[in-house]
């Protein structure tokens, strides 16, 4: 049985800064709102928010 304790995944999720969360999904939604604006790029800044849940931030 694995030795992994919720308790501190958590705790180790909530030492991460949202800055600093999901890299890969951050690079590219940003890329996207440069290059072609906010308004075309709503599946990649849905990525990355669900990314962001997924890591335990409350978005």
């Amino acid at each position: 049985m694995a030795d992994e304790n919720p308790a501190e995944e958590v705790a180790e999720t909530q030492k991460l800064k949202p800055c600093c969360a999901c890299p890969e999904t951050k690079k590219v939604r940003d890329a996207c709102i440069v290059e072609k604006g906010e308004e075309h790029c709503g599946d990649l800044i849905q990525a990355h928010k669900d990314c962001m849940k997924k890591m335990g931030f409350d978005i």
